[in-house]
């Protein structure tokens, strides 16, 4: 039997030789004076060999443990080469059934199906930021309060909404682990209720009509970066989302029918979105176009013509006219427009009101009927609103004069 002591003084020669430890266990000593662990047996009569790897990374013992497994292996009928590489291959699934790898996998399949790039990164974040300390964990093996744990130390920091979808974001993960045959449950199921709820902050919006005339007047007199005001302004008139104003582009907009067309992929509900453009909204888009004559963007950033308006610079400009973000913020228009045009006084259909800040009707039928119906009372309802907002601007004027 062999000794640490023989094999680590061993030396090397012209050819290989072997040094036996009984068995059919013998260490390889190679010309340049590697030492390799090799075991010889036979099985259904056949002569085979196995390799155990490098001494001294396999020390004597383990070597010989080694050798005792694969006795063990072939009393029970086994191949052990056939095990080891099973064994191989075991692992080699186990590495691409790491929660990690199903994330990569899954982030693939949502590009493939044409999620908006804004959503990509949200998703990116979510699963390859916040939930890495199960990055390294076979998917089939987390337990719920290992997620729970994850969940908790988010929630924690007062996040409690970004815990609450990286729950369902981690969910959308498992349940494609499942159809994969990689997992055979989603243990986000019972943490339904185990989160705080998230701490409701409605955005600021002003809705008395005056007030709201005073900041429209306001609006228009701003002095800053024309494509600021104009952005402003368009949010009040088309009643969108700031990200859809900000992102607006040449080829969205048709004069001569009156209409922006928002693609499917700029939408929040990822739907193309048509707003009727009034003849003030016109107006303001016109006089902007040349601004963006060298690029795509009808409202460019102040820096590069290549890259919008970011949605700081438009609740700076709200508090440079003396407005805090608890009175207003670019959000609160579109909250403004539903208050004031929902007022019982003004008698107007809440369903078009609807349609027109391109709210989702749960139901698909009705969804499509409202989509296909509503589109002249839609676009009178633009028109009634942007006349409106010319009143109370002029009221605003008007009572200041004679104050």
């Amino acid at each position: 039997m062999l000794s640490d002591v023989a094999i680590r003084t061993a030396k090397p020669r012209d050819k290989p030789y072997k040094l036996s430890d009984g068995g059919g266990l013998y260490v390889t000593v190679q010309p340049g004076g590697g030492k390799l662990w090799r075991l010889k047996y036979r099985f259904c009569g056949k002569e085979k060999l196995l390799s155990f790897g490098p001494y001294p990374t396999i020390p004597l013992a383990r070597a010989r443990e080694k050798r005792e497994e694969v006795k063990k292996l072939l009393i029970a009928g086994t191949d052990p080469a056939t095990q080891k590489k099973l064994d191989r291959l075991a692992a080699e699934r186990a590495a691409a059934s790491t929660f990690g790898a199903v994330v990569a996998e899954h982030l693939d399949n949502l590009q493939a199906n044409g999620t908006a790039e804004a959503t990509m990164v949200k998703n990116r974040w979510m699963l390859q930021t916040l939930a890495a300390p199960l990055a390294k964990r076979p998917i089939g093996e987390i337990l719920p309060i290992e997620v729970l744990d994850v969940l908790k130390r988010i929630e924690k920091s007062g996040r409690r909404e970004t815990a609450r979808k990286l729950r369902g974001a981690i969910g959308a993960v498992f349940r494609y682990a499942i159809v994969t045959l990689r997992a055979a449950n989603d243990p986000t199921v019972p943490l339904r209720g185990a989160l705080l709820r998230p701490k409701v902050e409605h955005r600021a919006a002003i809705t008395d009509e005056r007030e709201f005339g005073i900041l429209m007047h306001t609006v228009d007199e701003y002095d800053g970066w024309p494509t600021i005001r104009a952005a402003l302004q368009l949010l009040a008139l088309t009643m969108t989302r700031p990200g859809d104003v900000r992102g607006m582009r040449r080829s969205e907009i048709n004069f001569e029918k009156a209409v922006w067309r928002i693609p499917a992929e700029r939408t929040k509900m990822r739907r193309p979105h048509d707003v009727p453009l009034s003849r003030q909204a016109l107006e303001i888009i016109r006089d902007i176009w040349p601004l963006s004559d060298e690029g795509e963007l009808v409202l460019p950033s102040v820096r590069s013509d290549k890259k919008p308006l970011s949605e700081n610079a438009l609740n700076c400009a709200l508090r440079r006219m003396g407005y805090e973000k608890h009175q207003m913020t670019s959000h609160g228009f579109r909250a403004t427009a539903s208050t004031i045009l929902n007022e019982p006084s003004r008698g107007l259909n809440p369903d078009v009101i609807e349609a027109a800040l391109g709210h989702q009707d749960k139901n698909a039928i009705r969804r499509a009927y409202n989509r296909a119906t509503y589109w002249p009372e839609r676009v009178k309802l633009m028109e009634t609103w942007a006349d409106i907002l010319d009143e109370i601007k002029k009221s605003t004027v008007t009572n200041r004069r004679a104050a």
